[in-house]
């Protein structure tokens, strides 16, 4: 057999999915990131619509249709406080792959990408994927990343940095003196500013911010998806947005990898973006009374919890052998190793799950921490 390149044989399969797959069939799954709700309804007739008119069938433009990048460009209009050009926007298959071509297109072999430890499992990945060397920092006690440790990890070799507010797997928000400080590094550090906004609809305290509202320079790009804030993980949309050099410099790894965004998904979420918000409005609602009771139910077992103020995640600090306990009694939760070194003694549980079975399984996770205290 030939030989495997150095890249790949620094990725392994994410620590996420170890943990489901040992899982047993009847478990409560705790570990799932996405939401329990389904599509809104226009959006799904729309790609259906669309697909019964024959207007999926062929490869859109490889930025994706002119009518989807309108809406992302007006949403942002609409929510973030910062207009794009249409033309600087490009559909994804998920927020997944506007992350790789953002990473892609900016990191040479050796260079460095800094990024928030516990993170996203896949800022590390495709780091490594593209040659580059992951700097991974540690987060503040309540979680959220500090812009003096982004800026002492700054080097001359770093090609980009990685916020994410609010933040996988910690369910912490950066205020907006954060936003701002790291806008102001990526201005004086002439370093990319890659901003996951991916599960930017859920801030149950204070506010949303993006870097991209604050930067003077072209030194940032912001990625972000319907997966979260429509529920249509599987449909496969996102996109990446930035200065039309960046743009045109993605485009050059997007239109190899993916050609273009699955058509009858860009229908979808062109509808998702452009109708009814009140969808998002009940999932947000709902998840911050999950939440609540997931914090009040982790207190009242002894745990000690950053209060996550957004996305639908809490990551407890947790005692030796509570995670392994809590799943061998049936309920899936993730060890906070899987997303860095930081990670360890947290677990992190996802509320994506009806009331009633987030009840039972913190029922579950008393007993387990019973066990092991």
């Amino acid at each position: 057999m030939t030989e495997f390149s150095a890249r790949v044989e620094k990725v392994s399969i994410s620590g996420i999915r170890e943990v489901f797959e040992a899982a047993g069939e009847d478990a409560i799954n705790l570990g799932l990131g996405q939401p329990d709700f389904p599509a809104p309804e226009h959006a799904r007739q729309a790609a259906v619509d669309a697909i019964e008119a024959g207007e999926t069938d062929a490869y859109t433009s490889n930025k994706g249709t002119a009518e989807l990048r309108d809406a992302i460009a007006a949403k942002h209009d609409r929510d973030n406080g910062f207009s794009v050009d249409p033309g600087n926007v490009i559909a994804t298959a998920g927020g997944s792959e506007a992350l790789h071509i953002a990473i892609e297109a900016h990191v040479d072999a050796g260079q460095e990408v800094v990024y928030p430890d516990p993170g996203f499992v896949s800022y590390e990945a495709l780091t490594h994927i593209a040659g580059g060397e992951p700097r991974p920092v540690a987060l503040r006690d309540d979680l959220t990343m500090s812009p003096e440790a982004v800026e002492d990890a700054i080097t001359d070799d770093t090609a980009a940095f990685v916020v994410n507010s609010p933040a996988n797997p910690t369910g912490a928000v950066q205020s907006e003196a954060d936003v701002r400080a790291f806008a102001r590094i990526a201005d004086d550090h002439d370093v990319l500013c890659i901003s996951d906004e991916v599960y930017e609809p859920f801030v149950f305290d204070g506010e949303h911010h993006s870097p991209m509202s604050y930067a003077d320079s072209d030194n940032v790009v912001v990625v972000n998806a319907a997966s979260k804030a429509y529920s249509m993980t599987g449909w496969r949309l996102g996109w990446v947005t930035g200065s039309h050099e960046r743009i045109e410099r993605m485009l050059r790894v997007h239109q190899y990898v993916q050609a273009c965004a699955s058509a009858p998904a860009q229908y979808a979420a062109e509808a998702a973006l452009t109708g009814p918000q009140d969808h998002t409005a009940k999932m947000r609602e709902a998840f911050e009374q999950r939440r609540d009771v997931l914090l009040d139910g982790l207190e009242d077992m002894g745990l000690e919890v950053p209060t996550p103020k957004g996305a639908f995640y809490a990551m407890p600090r947790v005692p030796d052998g509570w995670v392994d306990e809590v799943i061998d009694r049936g309920v899936v939760v993730v060890p906070g190793e899987a997303f860095g070194d930081h990670g360890a003694g947290h677990a992190r549980i996802s509320y994506a799950v009806g009331m009633e079975t987030l009840k039972e399984a913190i029922g579950i996770m008393r007993e387990a921490t019973r066990a092991v205290q």
